[in-house]
């Protein structure tokens, strides 16, 4: 039964009474936020605004029946969904929502990117390689989301002011498309920018000063129905329209290896950031609820939930934070409420969709804007900065190429995660390497940080932090020839070996070389602090006998104990003062 469990996750699901209302009363309270939020979202996505309803159901249900988090939602998003746009809109020269000629081509090439994200997804499930997401840094995602919340953002202003958005979906966003919209505020409808103004004026009270409330619902609910009272579509403004009534037709998504080749690419990075969105959230509610979570599983579950509902119409969704926050707050216990869900929005696309007809695509936009608000997060590029340089170099690079490549988010994010890669490999290539002395309580300090500290002329202390492999060897060897030719007397060569955790073959090659070369002038190669994976590849490439086991010990203490038992047991470096003969204190680490 256990095996079981792990294949089919929901099988662990309590369903007893009590746990069935609280779902129930989630499931409700989710689809109240998701239908209106759906429908934004398709059209950012550059699709007819009910096939927001299409993705709010399938993929929602299978992806909670496979996934390992009970409260997260999946759905349509607004990064993904931009970047669906993004991937698909240089294809056909335009969008469905822009140019609804292209429709009949536009949406089919939705439907198979959805395919092809499930797939790749679910590829990296099934085969444990959920770790991959860790190439993507998290200041990489921090500057990517701030730079595609800014462009969800302003790629609304059009719709807010009623006004044409100029140019090309291809073309380039903020030079020739933003630019474009802010030329023609003078040609503003104003029944359009008081439409959408109101709404966003509900939202932003609402959330501030009875955030229990489902402000986006009812700012939907306040504008529709002033629509319709004041037939806002013959004062030309844009409504949603009539809605297809009941459900998505089964269709398979078209095939061709030119398509492959065509969106592979983006489907790579949607489905790569759709599930860091996912996982980082349901981790966020496991904290919470002391759940377990297993990305490998959430992977498989969004991977399934994207395969099916490329088959009913849908494009790539993606685990929400802000619809995942209102399960969780609404009581949630397990994915069955993520089911009733999807059960609401099935009613509604069979029985309710007319009362959706004089939706203003403006309230739409509102939604897109005052969604993406909160994904700006300046103060986390910042923090990044703080936290590591390198961090935040590539947060801003990532920020700046984003905007720079917009519409095309795809390749800012690839930018950023290739420089974040390079600049760990700088780092990892010319580590930390510490030429130590004897501070008065015993311990070793860094020469760098007290350079006052006693030494022995005939003894090199040296501790390498990080692990010796190919990127680095060279600056290793250069780093310990150059110990040596700064004292020309010394007799032994002590490397402490705490901070190395890995040992290559080039590593191995080199502290070879190395030993022959010390011997060669006289000078032992002493080791201590090898940790257990270092020291079994050293024993299986007989290294731990060419240096001799008389050389290699457990600490650096041992080791400069001996060397002085060698030397006759004469020296400053190695006796400690009487302050420290009841023991060494603990070290700070800014002060090794």
């Amino acid at each position: 039964m256990q095996k079981l469990k792990r294949f089919f996750p929901f099988l662990e699901w309590q369903l007893s009474g009590e746990y069935l209302r609280a779902d129930l009363i989630a499931g409700i309270t989710v689809a109240l936020v998701l239908i209106p939020q759906s429908m934004a979202y398709a059209q950012l996505a550059g699709l007819p605004a009910y096939y927001g309803l299409y993705i709010a159901f399938t993929p929602v249900v299978v992806a909670a029946l496979f996934g390992s988090s009970k409260q997260l939602a999946t759905g349509p998003v607004a990064v993904v969904s931009i970047m669906t746009a993004t991937a698909l809109a240089p294809l056909l020269g335009g969008t469905a929502q822009s140019n609804p000629e292209l429709a009949a081509q536009y949406i089919p090439l939705a439907m198979f990117l959805a395919l092809l994200v499930g797939l790749f997804q679910l590829f990296l499930g099934v085969f444990r390689l959920g770790v991959i997401v860790n190439f993507l840094s998290h200041p990489v995602i921090v500057g990517f989301t701030n730079a595609a919340a800014m462009v969800i953002g302003l790629s609304q202003l059009s719709k807010i002011f009623g006004v044409t958005m100029p140019g090309a979906a291809s073309d380039p966003f903020i030079s020739v498309r933003v630019w474009g919209v802010l030329q023609q505020l003078g040609e503003t409808h104003w029944p359009t920018f008081i439409m959408g103004s109101c709404a966003f004026a509900i939202m932003w009270g609402l959330k501030k000063y009875r955030p229990k409330l489902p402000g986006v619902l009812i700012a939907v609910v306040v504008t529709t129905v002033t629509s319709w009272a004041i037939d806002f579509k013959s004062m030309g403004g844009g409504v949603v329209g009539e809605i297809p009534a009941g459900l998505p037709g089964f269709a398979v998504p078209p095939f061709s290896f030119e398509l492959v080749a065509q969106l592979l690419p983006s489907a790579m990075i949607i489905a790569l950031v759709g599930f860091m969105e996912a996982i980082s959230i349901a981790k966020a509610m496991a904290a919470k609820t002391k759940d377990r979570i297993d990305p490998n599983q959430e992977l498989i579950g969004q991977g399934l939930g994207n395969i099916t509902g490329s088959f009913f119409h849908a494009y790539p969704a993606s685990g929400s934070f802000s619809r995942s926050a209102v399960n969780l707050g609404a009581g949630a216990k397990s994915g069955m409420s993520s089911v009733f869900t999807g059960a609401v929005v099935v009613i509604t696309l069979l029985f309710l969709t007319p009362l959706l007809y004089h939706l203003p695509k403006a309230v739409l936009a509102a939604v897109i804007i005052m969604a993406v608000i909160g994904l700006i997060n300046f103060s986390a590029i910042k923090h990044a900065w703080h936290a590591c340089k390198h961090d935040g170099v590539a947060a801003m690079v990532t920020f700046i190429a984003t905007l720079g490549f917009a519409p095309h988010l795809d390749q800012g994010i690839i930018v950023g995660a290739g420089l974040a890669i390079m600049l760990y490999l700088y780092r990892s290539m010319r580590p930390r390497v510490a030429h130590l002395g004897r501070y008065e309580d015993g311990t070793l300090r860094d020469l760098a940080v007290h350079p006052d500290l006693p030494t022995d002329e005939r003894i090199i202390v040296v501790r390498f932090d990080g692990s010796l492999y190919f990127a680095n060897v060279s600056f290793f060897e250069d780093t310990i020839l150059s110990a040596v030719a700064q004292k020309p007397d010394a007799k032994y060569l002590l490397v402490v070996g705490d901070g190395i955790n890995q040992l290559d073959a080039s590593g191995e090659e080199v502290l070879h070389h190395i030993n022959q070369r010390l011997r060669e002038h006289g000078i032992t190669l002493v080791m201590s602090g090898l940790k257990r994976q270092v020291l079994q590849v050293m024993r299986q490439t007989m290294l731990f006998e060419h240096i001799g086991q008389e050389n290699i010990f457990a600490t650096e203490g041992m080791a400069l104990s001996d060397i002085y038992r060698r030397m006759g047991g004469e020296g400053e470096f190695c006796p400690l003062s009487p302050k420290s003969s009841g023991g060494a204190r603990s070290v700070a680490p800014a002060e090794v």
